[in-house]
């Protein structure tokens, strides 16, 4: 029994340095200075991650996405602006690497869609406000609805009844 704890014991302890070691051959262990890393983790922020696709490269945990804030890293060593950077990603991936789309082009409907939305939203509610309701119809003295002179009031109702309401009434009836 002994002996079995022991092969187990050293069985785990095997697997926990093993996993120790691979860690260490991981990209985006190797930050820059503060302001650089700062820089870095900014343009992280607007960059998508390829395998995630809702998080941008900073803060997704995925090898790819720190894979990706290393060549961000890399790129700001070799002196590259942010828009170079932006632009080297967008070359690689398309715009839709770009956590916000740029407000130029067919990509402005993003932006504008929403905000035609609500105008147009809010004009329909302010129209139904301020539409006058209908006025109601004019009740006789005995308490019915007024209706032409001469006029048969059963009629009148026939006339407006659904047909379907009819056919019940018909099946009722039997």
């Amino acid at each position: 029994m002994k002996r079995a704890a022991l092969v187990l014991g050293l069985a785990f302890a095997t697997a926990a340095l093993a996993s120790v070691n691979l860690g260490a051959d991981e990209p985006g262990t190797v930050p820059l200075a503060p302001q650089l890393e700062l820089r870095a983790q900014k343009l992280g922020k607007e960059l998508r991650c390829a395998v995630c696709q809702g998080m941008s490269i900073s803060d997704s945990p995925s090898s790819m996405a720190r894979a990706q804030l290393d060549k961000v890293r890399d790129l700001i060593t070799q002196g590259k602006t942010d828009q170079e950077i932006r632009d080297y990603f967008v070359a690689r991936y398309g715009q839709w690497i770009l956590l916000e789309p740029p407000r130029q082009g067919f990509a402005s409907l993003v932006w504008l869609l929403p905000v035609l939305m609500l105008l147009g939203g809010s004009a329909l509610v302010v129209r139904v406000m301020r539409k006058p309701a209908s006025p109601p119809p004019a009740a006789e003295p005995g308490g019915g609805l007024a209706t032409n002179p001469g006029s048969d009031p059963a009629a009148a109702d026939a006339d407006l009844e659904d047909p379907y309401l009819k056919a019940v009434r018909a099946e009722l009836e039997r």
